[in-house]
């Protein structure tokens, strides 16, 4: 491996580099939608996992202590902050059902697979790999076995979760041409 390909990495797999852009955060807003809209789940964009609980290094990941899904679903209520003490919680150690990672120009696929890998071991039921650029998500019911979905596809389907969501819906704002999705000031 060169330097050049060693330094890329390390910049691709360093979490605190910006991951934002346009098709990665109105995929992730389609997401959120998408799903809270569904009462059997709560959903919570950007919130930190203790991860504690198993030895990240394992998983190539530089992290301490904690991973951060772009989106989690959960299926039971989120345990209350102690009000004596708290009066948010920054980190939960309850973890989702259900992890999803949107890739932004800023990631590898290399690393949220990592991550997707971390958060079985986590106990995360279920995990999702959303690519906006190719307009792909990748359900992953284990560690290493996934179902692939794309603009073929009428759905995206999650078993595990019983999740059938419209696919055109996912990737709406990033099917747009270009000129429609330039953001107008006046």
């Amino acid at each position: 491996m060169s330097f050049v390909n060693e330094l890329e990495d390390e910049v691709l797999e360093d979490e605190e580099v910006g991951m934002g852009s346009l098709y990665h955060g109105t995929t992730q807003a389609n997401l959120a939608c998408l799903l809270n809209n569904d009462e059997r789940f709560m959903v919570v964009t950007e919130l930190s996992l203790d991860a504690t609980s198993i030895d990240l290094k394992r998983f190539n990941i530089k992290a301490k202590d904690e991973l951060v899904p772009d989106l989690c679903v959960y299926t039971s209520p989120l345990p209350a902050p102690d009000e004596e003490v708290d009066d948010d919680l920054i980190r939960v150690s309850q973890m989702p059902d259900l992890a999803i990672e949107v890739l932004s120009p800023m990631q590898s696929v290399g690393f949220l697979v990592r991550k997707i890998k971390a958060y079985f071991a986590l106990g995360i039921k279920s995990c999702w790999l959303v690519i906006p650029v190719t307009k792909t998500v990748n359900v992953y019911s284990q560690a290493n076995q996934s179902d692939i979905f794309d603009l073929k596809d009428p759905e995206v389907i999650d078993e595990v979760m019983e999740i059938r969501l419209p696919i055109q819906k996912v990737f709406q704002n990033v099917l747009r041409k270009p000129s429609e999705n330039v953001l107008k000031v006046r």
